[in-house]
């Protein structure tokens, strides 16, 4: 059973933190049998000065087995996992999902993943991070280290000691963790733009 999104125009949603960067595009949904081949396209985009940058939607659900197609419409970008073997960064996608990083993409030009691991995932655009140019991706049910507070790998040294060191991961910068929107309101509307 699958759920497919429509989107209809942008309302900002009663209770909405004001220290937050996002509004949210309520969304209705509808049951279908089939199983969705829709590729879920993410906007990369800039001001002209550069001052401001941003993923449009900053957060989607999808079902297991759907692409995301991520499509640069100014600036230079990246999107990249929050994985440790994309420069050490801490693991915010599920465990046994493969990381990704799309390198320097230019205007005009896309890169697609295809998630089967269920869980939240968490990516970022390496030149604009810590201006607070991040993503959330909920595929199916919203678990793993993804949906954990951004410092649960502090105390998780015994466990990754035989690979790698948890607590030389690098946290996501403030800015950043400002800029996610919540789990629940991706559960709930399906899409969440940026503001």
């Amino acid at each position: 059973m699958i759920l497919v999104g429509v989107i209809y125009p942008i309302l900002t949603l009663p209770g909405m933190s004001n220290d937050k960067t996002w509004t949210s595009v309520r969304g209705q949904t509808e049951e279908t049998d089939e199983i969705s081949t829709e590729v879920i396209e993410i906007h990369m985009k800039s001001d002209k000065l550069g001052s401001k940058v941003w993923f449009d939607p900053i957060g989607v659900y999808i079902k297991p087995g759907q692409t995301v197609r991520w499509i640069v419409d100014e600036n230079v970008h990246t999107t990249t996992a929050y994985h440790p073997e994309n420069n050490n960064h801490s693991l915010r996608i599920p465990r046994g999902a493969s990381p990704w990083d799309s390198g320097f993409l230019f205007p005009g030009s896309s890169y697609e993943v295809t998630f089967t691991v269920e869980g939240v995932y968490d990516y970022f655009c390496s030149p604009h991070e810590v201006a607070g140019m991040v993503g959330r991706i909920v595929v199916g049910n919203p678990t793993g280290p993804g949906s954990k507070p951004y410092d649960y790998f502090k105390n998780l040294y015994d466990y990754f000691k035989a690979s790698r060191e948890p607590e030389s991961w690098i946290p996501v910068p403030p800015a950043a963790q400002e800029a996610f929107p919540d789990i629940e309101l991706i559960m709930k509307d399906k899409v969440v733009h940026y503001k």
